[in-house]
């Protein structure tokens, strides 16, 4: 099954993806729900982030390839890490497929695109065994870890460099059958393929994170993991992002320029 989340006259609503229409529901893939008659064209909706999660897991340095690339550019973190460590991201950087990526103006460096699988949690789970976490899994959707390296370089933390308003595209939907360990994922700017790996190639699988993170921290519907990426490009106003994961869709948007902050009227 394929869930979308879109905008209808102003509010969020669920929908599950039938070919190029979507059928509306009463309610929400993570409880009780109950399907209409109303169909909506695809084609005409708004995509929203499929999830708004309560708290928003990131995996960091999870494939052998961009470990032994971070060593390259000198990183004194990038070593093969011997347990699953989770950090995290903010919701006010969450977009939907097809919105747009904005640049800071006082951002003056590309930004780089990184193309992640995101596990999506569908049950409230705390001391998961393995096949509780793997059974807390509802779907998968893509995610597009954007960020400002020469900001990432320079702050004590990753507060603007991964973090800014529209800096996580995620979507375009929540596929409950979708089986990460047998895809891959290709990066796209503008049409070119300039990143493709196998998907399943993690150090730490998303069940390994969960039962990682419950031991401390309560996990609730909705959450995400992001997974990681083996591959990146850069970035900048003009360019169209496409991330694509085999048998779960594509996730693309374009990046602009932020307007010119307004200086004031004048003293």
């Amino acid at each position: 099954m394929i869930w979308c989340r879109f905008q209808s006259n102003g509010h969020a609503k669920y929908g599950i993806v039938e070919d190029d229409q979507v059928v509306v529901v009463n309610g929400t893939p993570f409880g009780n729900y109950e399907t209409t008659g109303r169909r909506r064209k695809l084609s005409g909706l708004r995509l929203l982030p499929p999830t708004v999660p309560s708290t928003f897991f990131c995996v960091g340095l999870n494939y052998r390839g961009h470990i032994d690339h971070a060593k390259a550019l000198g990183n004194p973190v990038a070593k093969v890490p011997d347990r699953p460590e989770i950090g995290y991201r903010a919701n006010n950087a969450l977009i939907g497929h097809g919105e747009e990526i904005v640049m800071p103006p006082d951002l003056h460096d590309s930004l780089e695109a990184e193309p992640e699988v995101a596990a999506v949690i569908g049950c409230r789970i705390r001391n998961a065994s393995r096949e509780e976490a793997k059974d807390a899994i509802l779907g998968w959707t893509i995610g597009n870890d954007v960020s400002a390296r020469i900001w990432q370089r320079g702050d004590r933390t990753f507060w603007r460099a991964k973090n800014c308003d529209t800096f996580k595209p995620m979507g375009p939907w929540i596929d409950t059958d979708a089986d990460p360990a047998e895809a891959t994922t290709t990066l796209r700017v503008n049409g070119v393929s300039m990143a493709s790996f196998a998907t399943g190639d993690m150090i730490f699988d998303a069940v390994d994170y969960i039962v990682e993170i419950t031991k401390y921290i309560t996990m609730q519907p909705g959450d995400v993991v992001w997974m990681g990426a083996d591959g990146s490009a850069p970035i900048a106003p003009g360019d169209t992002v496409e991330i694509n994961i085999s048998g779960l869709g594509t996730l693309r948007n374009r990046v602009v320029h932020a307007p010119s902050r307004d200086p004031g009227p004048p003293e």
